[in-house]
């Protein structure tokens, strides 16, 4: 090995039925490759190379995709708490849509991973349209109804009367926009199973790029721009999504990658879409169980005031930035598994998982480190509110020092999910989030007097536990022999 290669690339070796690969390359050649996107069959490298060059572009779209979060809470940190907890309880609403997403996302990515790895594009690219006509369907009356019930939906959450007639508009724009949020992650999500991971990523880019260009500019109305205030980092935040929509659609009709939709792919084929609904519908199950948890914790916390909220609201953008990029290490996994399996080769898949656990441990416990030890300033960032700032730094205190159980919890999670297991992984979220983590925050927080860490501890100890279990069932193997 070379002492430039990337940690663990190892010699391609030629197998039997097809050319031998290329040896292994130099690191910034790989990183070069990865983000340009490559065209090797990723059912024929070594695992470690495989999931270099599909987690470095899955981690910086992932990346990408928590800075929507980040820039809003920053920009708009400077017009108030009230301001802050008007996104926060936003964005805990906007998790159901972010549900209904992901199970999509689930079912898009099992069904194309596995036609990728049987070899037949053109069934992927039939089914990656089945996915996008079930995303338009849904994204319609989802949007329309979302302006409709904001304000009686904030009012439940516990919105302060500032939040109910100023930060509203923020609300009905981002419900307003779900739909571009719904297919931005699913199409995403048929571009990882492809292995066209790099595509995905510059999506995410461009998004971002216009919504960091005008969030401040509609926020505070600089220059021609007029001052929306709250509302402006909605309007930014939302057509910087819708223009990533676009350029999703476009690279799915000019078929630069894995995947080309032509016109004899756009029909209705039952029994795909059959399939689809099916394991969507779980995972959809699986992650609405995981964010009304977000709902609901929000709500304890909100009984709190809004200094309490302000600070779990940041606290929770901090960590997810965090796990966001971890999560495109989980992606990566999930693609080899449903790859593998596709093509036959389950043990592949196994080992896959496992490499990208011990890669994710790693990178968690030494951010979970970091965050434990520099709260204050990580914190100090995003607020000056002495208030603020003391619930959002013992958050993140309390978030962060179980982050080596979430890097194996998550990897696993998506692992069952590459797998077209979806009932797995929604099992655990009933037990460890509805069954265990709201009971947990509601006695710590209220009667025994904790008050908000008790919320914050009570999600540690359900990932915790989430993560233990995942081990012990993944490592029966039964996922190895799923059919989708």
């Amino acid at each position: 090995m070379s002492e430039s290669s990337p940690v663990g690339f190892e010699p391609v070796p030629a197998e039997a039925g097809g050319p031998p690969e290329e040896g292994p390359q130099g690191f910034w050649a790989s990183v070069k490759e990865a983000i340009h996107g490559t065209e090797r069959d990723l059912t024929r490298l070594p695992v470690r190379s495989a999931i270099f060059l599909l987690a470095v572009p899955m981690v910086l779209e992932m990346m990408m995709e928590s800075v929507f979060a980040v820039v809003d809470v920053f920009f708009v940190g400077r017009l108030g708490a009230d301001a802050v907890a008007a996104v926060g309880l936003t964005e805990s609403l906007l998790t159901i849509i972010y549900a209904a997403s992901a199970g999509l996302s689930i079912g898009a990515t099992a069904l194309v991973s596995r036609r990728i790895g049987e070899g037949d594009p053109e069934r992927a690219a039939r089914t990656a349209v089945q996915a996008v006509g079930l995303g338009v369907v849904l994204s319609i009356p989802v949007s329309v109804a979302g302006v409709y019930f904001a304000r009686p939906l904030m009012a439940l959450m516990g919105g302060s009367p500032w939040v109910l007639e100023h930060g509203i508009r923020y609300t009905q724009v981002m419900l307003g926009g779900m739909g571009s949020v719904l297919l931005l992650f699913l199409i995403n999500a048929i571009f990882r199973g492809a292995g066209d991971a790099a595509i995905a990523m510059r999506v995410l880019w461009l998004a971002n790029a216009i919504n960091i260009v005008l969030a401040p500019l509609l926020i505070f109305g600089v220059g021609p721009f007029p001052e929306l205030g709250v509302m402006g980092a909605a309007v930014a935040t939302t057509f910087g999504r819708s223009c990533g929509v676009v350029y999703q659609l476009y690279r799915l009709a000019q078929g630069s990658g894995r995947l080309r939709l032509r016109r004899e792919h756009l029909r209705l084929e039952p029994g795909t879409m059959l399939a689809m609904m099916r394991m969507s519908g779980a995972g959809t199950a699986q992650a609405l169980v995981g964010t009304t948890s977000w709902v609901v914790l929000a709500r304890i916390v909100a009984t709190f005031g809004s200094a309490a909220v302000a600070g779990y609201t940041i606290a929770l953008r901090i960590v997810l930035f965090a796990l966001l990029p971890s999560w495109g290490l989980s992606n990566a996994a999930a693609t080899m598994v449903g790859q593998s399996l596709g093509a036959g080769k389950p043990e592949r898949g196994e080992h896959a998982v496992w490499t990208a656990g011990r890669i994710n441990a790693v990178f968690l416990g030494s951010l979970g480190l970091l965050f434990v030890l520099a709260a204050n300033p990580v914190v100090g960032i995003f607020t000056n509110d002495a208030a603020v700032m003391k619930e959002a730094v013992l958050a993140l205190r309390i978030l962060s020092a179980s982050f080596l159980f979430y890097a194996f919890g998550m990897v696993l999670t998506q692992a069952f999910n590459g797998a077209g297991d979806t009932t797995t992984p929604t099992v655990l979220n009933i037990c460890c989030f509805w069954l265990l983590e709201l009971p947990l925050a509601w006695v710590l927080s209220g009667p025994l007097g904790m008050g908000p860490p008790g919320a914050f501890l009570s999600i540690s100890v359900a990932f915790s536990v989430m993560a233990l279990v995942s081990v012990i069932l993944f490592r029966r193997g039964t996922w190895k022999h799923r059919v989708v």
